[in-house]
């Protein structure tokens, strides 16, 4: 049985997702279907959102291959939909993924509220660490010139993380601005911003300079548009953690599923 559902494309920072709340429960292949580039809509993941007592609203966050995960520019996506729709204002709780998140719109940015991090790894040639997914975080000189996708085959396939998975980031610092460049697992090829990858870079990049300070706040570049993140240094974990940048809607319409 086929059902017609009224979506909304949108993007942050190039990375794009579909939102609906037509329908709550789908199937993995119908998510494929509708984030397939050549025969659906086309994007990194699809977005399934509802009213929600407890908060404000709910969603849930599917990786393009129908795998759950949480997504940080998809949060801010579906904050900024909340509003468009009348379901917030300018400050809002919501249920995802991994739980409850805060946050707000000031002048058209969106400001997510991320979980505390109180655990990061360090590799033999970088950071490990989870933001909300698994990140994998490492250096680069001539980012631009990486061949990204052999690169992060190498970790994200290894014996390691084949069967979990694994984001895998590369960065360079020049000029106080922290470039990066992100292959996203479920997705499985390098997407033009990852929210939960610019978080893990920010807080990898802090301990990579030894700083002292006590708030943090870092500039990151992704192939997609500029993002902000800003965190509180305590003893043993990094708290108050703040996503920030756009979320535009591109185009809404109906499809059959």
């Amino acid at each position: 049985m086929t059902k017609q559902i009224h979506f909304y494309k949108y993007q942050g920072t190039g990375n794009d997702f579909v939102i609906t709340s037509d329908i709550f429960d789908i199937t993995k292949e119908q998510i494929q279907a509708l984030c397939n580039r050549k025969y659906g809509i086309g994007s990194d993941g699809l977005i399934v959102m509802r009213k929600e007592s407890k908060f404000d609203f709910e969603m849930i966050y599917y990786n393009a291959d129908g795998s759950e995960s949480f997504c940080g520019n998809g949060s801010r996506c579906a904050v900024m939909h909340a509003k468009s729709i009348g379901w917030i204002t300018n400050d809002c709780t919501f249920g995802s993924n991994d739980g409850p998140h805060e946050a707000r719109i000031e002048d058209e940015i969106v400001f997510l509220k991320m979980h505390n991090v109180d655990m990061v790894l360090v590799e033999d040639e970088g950071y490990m660490l989870n933001t909300g997914s698994p990140h994998y975080i490492a250096y680069t000189e001539e980012i631009d010139a990486l061949d990204l996708i052999e690169a992060a085959h190498a970790i994200r396939y290894s014996e390691r993380f084949e069967e979990t998975g694994i984001n895998v980031n590369y960065l360079e610092a020049r000029n106080g601005v922290l470039y990066i460049r992100t292959y996203e697992r479920g997705v499985e090829d390098e997407t033009l911003s990852c929210g939960t990858g610019v978080t893990a870079a920010a807080i990898a990049h802090y301990l990579e300079q030894d700083s002292s300070i006590r708030h943090f706040s870092q500039k990151i570049q992704t192939k997609g548009g500029p993002l902000m993140v800003s965190f509180d240094k305590k003893p043993k974990s990094f708290e108050n953690i703040f996503l920030s940048g756009p979320a535009v809607k591109v185009f809404e319409g109906d499809v059959m599923l």
